[in-house]
């Protein structure tokens, strides 16, 4: 079964398109974060950026930076949040790999923060710091 990204791509389900290439999809969220907040995509689908070809990877993030960078001309966002969660855990909510590029307006109307509470792993940072490296 084809998840809503896909059905979306296939014109299944209508969508307000943003920009639209061979390989890339860029849709206005329709629930908004701020005004703009649009999601890009690649049009063949991977379930997140981690099984996502780095050839995909680098197109989808070309269009979520010029898609900013318009953000930021046009529509007058004094900032913008780009990013993705890869995995259910981390939020992700269609398992179609997408990026998120939301214009910010003014100081504190939101913006994407995390944060830090758990201060229990500083001192194993060298030995998580090694773990990782040796992943890699």
């Amino acid at each position: 079964m084809k998840d809503v990204f896909c059905r979306i791509i296939d014109g299944e389900i209508p969508s307000t398109r943003v920009y639209e290439d061979d390989d890339v999809l860029a849709i206005l969220d329709i629930s908004q974060a701020t005004k703009g907040h649009t999601l890009v995509m690649p049009k063949k689908h991977y379930e997140s950026m981690l099984d996502t070809p780095k050839d995909t990877l680098h197109k989808v993030y070309d269009v979520a930076q010029r898609i900013a960078q318009a953000m930021e001309a046009v529509l007058g966002a004094k900032g913008v949040n780009i990013l993705t969660n890869a995995g259910e855990c981390a939020g992700q909510s269609v398992p179609h790999f997408h990026v998120h590029v939301i214009p910010r307006y003014i100081k504190g109307e939101g913006g994407f923060q995390i944060t830090m509470k758990n201060r229990e792993n500083q001192e194993d940072l060298p030995k998580i710091a090694l773990t990782l490296k040796e992943g890699l």
